[in-house]
Parts: structure tokens; sequence; C-alpha cells
């Protein structure tokens, strides 16, 4: 079993689709991560926002065999490529995709404006991997349709 967390200002103990935002990195879907320290960060990134009285990370178990399955329509992503480039630019233009999962790294600020650029046509798909190849990412996996959502395990939660 993978252990995942998810950042937010509550326990999030039935995760959802339904407050997710249509132009995120891979779309609207319930988004975790296996690093606890990256989930801690958007804890406080989304208490800052807020402006919440908590930060908290809601802790779940996820059948890891699942990623390989065939039954369900899956995108993974190795490193922050070229596809993975145009995949999180069509996204944030709220482009939708009929994925089940999306796996690959998280455009954290650094990585973020390096996807700006590129989507202003400041940097080239070239420039901007080159740039991306530099920065240390964390993973992402999120959730975009009921029936795999249901998959995760609630385990706990706690104030960071």
């Amino acid at each position: 079993m993978m252990k995942l967390y998810h950042g937010s200002t509550v326990a999030v103990r039935k995760p959802s689709l339904k407050p997710g935002r249509s132009n995120a990195d891979f779309g609207k879907g319930f988004y975790t991560t296996s690093n606890l320290e990256q989930a801690e960060r958007w804890a406080h990134i989304k208490q800052e926002r807020e402006d919440a009285k908590r930060a908290v990370v809601s802790v779940y178990v996820f059948d890891e065999t699942l990623l390989d399955s065939p039954d369900l329509n899956i995108r993974r992503f190795i490193g922050a490529d070229e596809a993975w480039l145009y995949f999180v630019t069509g996204c944030r233009k709220s482009r939708g995709h009929n994925f089940d999962l999306v796996q690959g790294p998280v455009a954290n600020d650094k990585v973020f404006t390096t996807v700006n650029l590129f989507e202003s046509g400041v940097l080239s798909a070239e420039a901007a991997i080159l740039q991306l190849k530099a920065y240390k990412t964390y993973d992402q996996l999120s959730f975009h349709t009921d029936r795999v959502i249901k998959t995760l395990k609630f385990v706990e939660a706690f104030e960071v």
C-alpha cells in the first residue's frame, strides 16, 4: 500500500471531485502526494490564501497495484518533460481529459514560473524543459473520477 497526503485547511475524510479547480496542473481532481513535506507546504499555502485558522494534512492509503490496472485510464509522467509541459498547459487552459488518474511532477513556484514563460511565448518548449530539469520537483497523484477516488482509504488527519 502506498501512503498519500493531501494538504488543506480541514480534514478530508471523504475525498471529492467537487471542490477542485478545472485549471489545475492536471485538471479538476483530488490531488495527493507521497511527500509529506510537500503536503504540509500546500496546507500552509491554502491556510494563507483562505485566511484559515488551521493547516491540515490528511493521510490515505492507496493500493499502488491499481497504477498498473488495465481497467483504469492512467497517465503517468516520469519527469517534467515536453509531454508533461504540454499536458499541464492544456489543463491550465481548462481543457479536459479522460484519465482516471494522473501521476507526475507538481508545478511548484519555480516550475510554475517556467511554465508561465512557456505559455506566454517567452520560452520555447526546449528552453523550458532545460530550466525544468534544474528544479527539484515533487510528485503528485491526482484522482479524476468517482470510481477511482473511492479507492483512497482515509487513515488520519493532523494539524501542521
